[in-house]
């Protein structure tokens, strides 16, 4: 959904007047405008709209990308790496994982010029939600994208926040947006950058840590690491590394965030398995409880279903589809519109308040508490 707003600006291209639109929670056609190398396995891309779109969304959060990938559709979530103060685009950066059906396809087959569907932006794990005048980033390999969207952010902003900025790569070559990050931390003093490679190649120069992250190291770089606020994102056995050092050393846990959007959505033949074993565990109730109907108004159909089953299980028994990646309502691909009856969603951030404000659900998360009414 996009809402145009009283924005005027000239194309450079003509100096006539075009409308800007601004960027919501919802389906987006972009154009992928720009594909650079970051290290030998990680590309970054940058997406624009067609029609001018200031981009809105929260530092650390992240979009879903909805991809033809061997005549299927795969959506695939990532976050976004760049900062809302550079509006009219948005990036996300990609590691190539080894037998990665949608890394490597991104690698291989996105260029300029190519358009494609995008949802979002969505995600709770956001500097805006969590705010502090000192923080602390802790990220490993390309978990730090939603790191430098937030120190971007604060860069560009001259936020009065005092960062200290973590990052583990297995080698110098594998440091992403090493330039980037050497000239925020050149530029202000409120930047201070370590850097922790697990290892180098033999003649290397490398003057920063050696290693894995450890205590001994949070304690040398950021002694003060109780006052600040962090933020953590990268590979599953760094996350739960940090998180047990962090409660171990007695830090408040309710200061401690982390990137958790994570797993690979199921594939739709597992979607399939997933919702045929859930409608044989619910056939005996089908006879004996009170059935909802779930009515569908533009496709003019309806279903009844069984209490305890969702929206999405609604539509699939109707032959509609909703489009759906995590099915635990993060990634927001499934939103629909509820015009009547109420509903229990059971989200992990996956919507917006002003889009709950508006009717919108997910449908992967969402049971009719009696009779409904879906848009679609």
């Amino acid at each position: 959904m996009m809402s145009t707003q009283d924005i005027t600006i000239l194309n450079p291209s003509s100096f006539e007047p075009v409308t800007t639109r601004t960027w919501s929670n919802g389906r987006h056609a972009v154009r992928c405008v720009k594909v650079i190398q970051e290290t030998w396995d990680v590309k970054t891309f940058n997406f624009m709209a067609e029609q001018p779109a200031i981009f809105f969304f929260k530092p650390g959060q992240f979009v879903t990308l909805e991809l033809p990938i061997e005549q299927e559709t795969i959506f695939r979530s990532y976050t976004i790496s760049s900062s809302p103060s550079v509006p009219y685009s948005f990036s996300i950066t990609v590691k190539r994982v080894p037998g990665g059906l949608v890394s490597n396809w991104l690698h291989d087959n996105i260029q300029e010029g190519m358009e494609l569907a995008v949802h979002g932006p969505v995600g709770q794990f956001n500097c805006i939600d969590f705010p502090s005048r000192k923080v602390l980033f802790l990220s490993g390999g390309v978990g730090i994208t939603p790191m430098m969207s937030m120190a971007r952010w604060y860069f560009d902003t001259s936020a009065d926040v005092d960062m200290e900025f973590v990052h583990s790569a297995r080698t110098p070559e594998d440091i992403v947006f090493k330039r980037d990050l050497e000239n925020m931390a050149a530029r202000i003093p409120s930047f201070k950058l370590s850097l922790v490679c697990e290892r180098y190649t033999s003649g290397q120069h490398w003057s920063g840590y050696r290693g894995f992250f450890s205590y001994a190291m949070l304690e040398m770089i950021a002694p003060d690491y109780r006052e600040r606020e962090i933020f953590c994102c990268g590979p599953t056995p760094y996350m739960n590394a940090v998180k047990k050092m962090l409660q171990e050393a007695g830090f408040p846990m309710h200061r401690y965030h982390e990137e958790s959007f994570g797993a690979t959505p199921a594939p739709a033949k597992e979607q399939a398995k997933q919702e045929a074993e859930e409608a044989e565990t619910l056939a005996d109730a089908l006879e004996t409880a009170d059935l909802n109907l779930v009515s569908f108004a533009s496709h003019g159909k309806s279903v009844q279903i069984a209490p305890g089953e969702t929206i999405h299980a609604a539509a699939a028994k109707s032959g509609i589809t909703i489009p759906k990646a995590c099915g635990m309502g993060i990634c927001g691909t499934c939103k629909v519109k509820c015009m009547e009856g109420e509903v229990e969603m059971n989200h992990n951030g996956g919507i917006t308040d002003e889009d709950v404000e508006e009717g919108y659900i997910l449908s992967c998360c969402s049971v009719p508490q009696g009779n409904v009414v879906i848009e679609i």
